[in-house]
């Protein structure tokens, strides 16, 4: 088979509204198949029957001609590393799935996962503040299984899913959000503490149990029953727009106060990302961050949304093994981390 190649995917073009502080919007879709065992709790004969039936579903059909088919199996652990660090795949899928396999259109807009914690989980993610347009993405592909497979439903519980907290419209939707100024402040507690009290949660780049690094944070709904997939992309919309509101506050009185400052953290950290020989992935997140909010505001006009979106991609360990080819280890890593950041910073440049 083929191996996976890095490629720019859909989200980090660096396009869509509020892109100074909203870097992507995902929305997810669970589905199971009516009469089937959990992925959880089935053999790997019953996902194998699954994963057959959905790939009898799709073969021939114009609509998923567009799309490239990977089975879990089939890809390296670097590989399937990369599509988590791309947020293509879940870790589940690349650690844990049973006849695990991805479909992904070639723009990495839309993928679809199979036997996953869930029969198929469809999602779409797209760059800047597009949730709507996002779970329009999302609906498309989900009407077109369901007309062929029957889903798990229940006329009051909704869509039937593996874990109970994805019951009912079984969607979630996501935001990925810069917010440097609210953290470096000290104001983000204030806003992280209240979400979950509206029904939604705040995480790392990577999902749940994973920390917030270059100043990025992931705020999700946590509610799907009891609500329509309207209601909660409308209610995260809202929640989101205060937060850009007080982000937006928070930088400008910065930005009164330290502007010098703020200007030399920017070039320094452009500096540094331009001619470092070894470089952790935890400072490399932060030097962009630092590059990310200089530009935002106006004070270095070296650097575009798509390059610092290609550099929080390309210098995570998955993606680095997959443009150097091959496995390396830690230290490896961290030397190869620069070579790759200065060859992206000069191709911008070129």
């Amino acid at each position: 088979m083929k191996q996976l190649e890095f490629s720019l995917s859909r989200w980090m073009d660096g396009g869509g509204p509020e892109t100074d502080i909203v870097i992507s919007s995902r929305v997810r879709a669970a589905r199971n198949l009516e009469g089937h065992t959990f992925p959880c709790l089935a053999s790997e004969e019953e996902t194998g029957d699954v994963l057959e039936k959905i790939n009898s579903t799709i073969a021939g059909k114009k609509d998923f001609s567009e799309f490239l088919y990977w089975p879990m199996g089939q890809l390296s652990e670097f590989e399937k590393q990369a599509l988590v660090e791309k947020h293509l795949i879940s870790l589940f899928l690349a650690r844990e799935s049973k006849n695990g396999a991805l479909l992904l259109r070639r723009d990495e807009a839309v993928s679809v996962m199979i036997n996953e914690e869930d029969h198929l989980r469809i999602q779409a993610i797209l760059p800047g503040l597009q949730l709507e347009e996002a779970w329009q993405e999302t609906e498309v592909y989900d009407d077109l299984l369901e007309n062929d497979l029957e889903y798990a439903f229940h006329e009051n519980y909704g869509y039937l899913t593996a874990c109970p907290t994805n019951i009912g419209t079984g969607l979630r939707a996501s935001v990925m959000l810069h917010l440097p100024a609210l953290i470096v402040t000290r104001q983000i507690n204030r806003y992280l503490g209240a979400l979950s009290q509206i029904g939604l949660t705040a995480r790392g780049v990577y999902g749940e149990g994973t920390e917030i690094i270059g100043n990025l944070v992931q705020v999700s709904n946590q509610v799907t029953l009891g609500q329509s997939e309207e209601e909660i992309i409308s209610n995260l919309y809202s929640v989101i727009g205060q937060v850009i509101e007080q982000e937006q506050n928070a930088r400008q009185a910065l930005l009164d106060k330290k502007r010098a400052d703020l200007a030399d953290k920017a070039w320094r950290a452009l500096g540094i990302l331009e001619h470092a020989q070894i470089m952790s992935s935890q400072e490399a997140m932060q030097l962009i961050s630092d590059l990310r909010l200089g530009h935002d505001l106006g004070l270095i006009k070296l650097v575009n949304h798509k390059l610092l979106n290609e550099l929080l991609v390309l210098i995570r360990p998955g993606c680095l093994q997959l443009l150097a080819g091959r496995e390396l280890n830690n230290s490896e890593r961290n030397i190869e981390r620069p070579v790759q950041v200065k060859e992206a910073l000069d191709r911008y440049k070129e």
